[in-house]
């Protein structure tokens, strides 16, 4: 019986798990996508072609991986849907290769309005997307959420008419300015959720009993996780964080995989740090630095097209996502970036109230008061993007790498060079 191999991103996303998932998804059966919406995304350019995947698992470029949308996801069909169109026009066989969890939520429009009044409401903005995944997760919890089986249900329409009048109520409550009675129309709504539903019906199906009997049948099992690790809502920097759990617990709830089922964990960083929307961010550089990084990086978000914040890497927040995470291995991203500064520092502890320590913690007064205290590296690489064997990088280049397996205690097995999936360097 086989295991289930992992992705997961370490910081506050955009790490570049899309290059990983897309190697490991060269000989993968499977492709699972456990948790989020889309509000996240994995960009990969395949021949030339860039494709910015939000809910189709990025495996499924592979050509031959069938990808799962799991349990864990809220789903916005308009956006699946678009997703599914383009696949298609650069012919993809999405009808063949892509499966949808029975018991994955589904975003309404009425999600994403209130995720916009809400974040208008507050006086500390969290910077969200403004997608709907806060409200759409609400509703799971609160048990008033529809799931893709409900779209087949006798008693869809009743559900749904319930869901729309009483979350108009909420809306006028919260933004009443606006005109909810026009942008949520329950008719109009219905047909065009049965529309959705109709289309996507032969990609619904029960993806648990599906991902066992893969593992049983010794198939190789990739899942792929979205966001990261200090984007957690229980061990990321909350409030400030994204409304799932983004470690590997929401992978094993996510997928209904069980602990016992996981083989590989693999943790994906860059070789710098960025953060999009509000929070704390230890290792920020608000100067020419961080601008230069972001440039040279091309740190615009995936989703959003919002320029990140940037800052050097923090090994201290990386070994709390070893921790949380049990990562076995690590992928370093961005090496060519780094390698462009003549220095670069590394932050290898915290300075809190003139205590060092080299333990992460998510409070805010905590995070408020940490200084960074660094350690300077040689940078100036040179020109890394054709080296495909760690040994052929110049010697700055890796003692870089060997700097950060001595601190974090575990090895580097994927180093990114480039901007192509070729650009990747794996060491075995």
């Amino acid at each position: 019986m086989s295991k289930a191999d992992v992705v997961i991103g370490c910081f506050y996303g955009d790490e570049g798990k899309g290059k990983v998932i897309d190697y490991l998804a060269g000989d993968a059966d499977f492709a699972i996508r456990a948790t989020g919406g889309d509000n996240a995304g994995h960009t990969i350019k395949v021949r030339g072609v860039k494709f910015a995947m939000h809910l189709v698992p990025s495996g499924l470029l592979s050509g031959h991986t069938t990808g799962i949308i799991g349990n864990g996801v809220v789903l916005n069909p308009e956006v699946l849907l678009e997703e599914i169109r383009i696949l298609k026009e650069h012919g993809y066989d999405v009808d063949t290769y892509l499966k949808i969890s029975d018991k994955a939520q589904v975003i309404l429009p009425y999600h994403r309005y209130l995720d916009l009044a809400l974040e208008k409401k507050r006086s500390a903005k969290i910077g969200t997307t403004g997608k709907g995944i806060g409200p759409a997760y609400c509703d799971k919890y609160e048990r008033s959420g529809l799931r893709m089986e409900d779209l087949y249900a006798p008693d869809f329409k009743e559900k749904l008419e319930y869901l729309v009048a009483s979350r108009k109520a909420l809306l006028k409550f919260y933004d009443p300015e606006e005109d909810y009675d026009s942008l949520l129309d329950f008719e109009a709504l219905f047909a065009k959720y049965r529309e959705y539903a109709d289309v996507l019906k032969p990609f619904v199906c029960d993806t648990v009993t599906m991902i066992h009997k893969a593992l049983e049948e010794d198939k190789k099992v990739l899942v792929e996780g979205a966001q990261a690790t200090l984007l957690d809502i229980d061990f990321g920097s909350y409030p400030f964080v994204t409304s799932s759990n983004p470690t590997i617990g929401g992978i094993l709830t996510g997928t209904g995989l069980s602990a016992s089922d996981i083989g590989n964990v693999y943790g994906i960083i860059k070789a710098y740090s960025s953060r999009v929307g509000e929070g704390p961010y230890v290792t920020e550089l608000s100067d020419a630095t961080g601008d230069r990084i972001r440039e040279l990086g091309h740190e615009y978000g995936t989703t959003t097209g919002r320029p990140r914040r940037c800052g050097w890497l923090d090994l201290v927040a990386l070994k709390y996502a070893k921790r949380v995470n049990g990562l076995t291995g690590l992928c370093v991203n961005h090496l060519d970036t780094i390698g462009k500064f003549d220095t670069i520092q590394v932050c290898t502890a915290y300075d809190v109230d003139g205590e060092k320590t080299e333990d992460f913690s998510t409070n805010m007064e905590f995070l408020a008061k940490a200084k960074p205290v660094y350690t300077t590296l040689e940078g100036d690489f040179g020109d890394i993007s054709g080296v495909t064997r760690f040994e052929e990088l110049p010697k700055k280049a890796q003692k870089y790498i060997r700097f950060i397996e001595d601190y974090i205690g575990i090895p580097i097995t994927f180093i990114g060079t480039g901007a192509e999936r070729e650009a990747m360097i794996v060491r075995k």
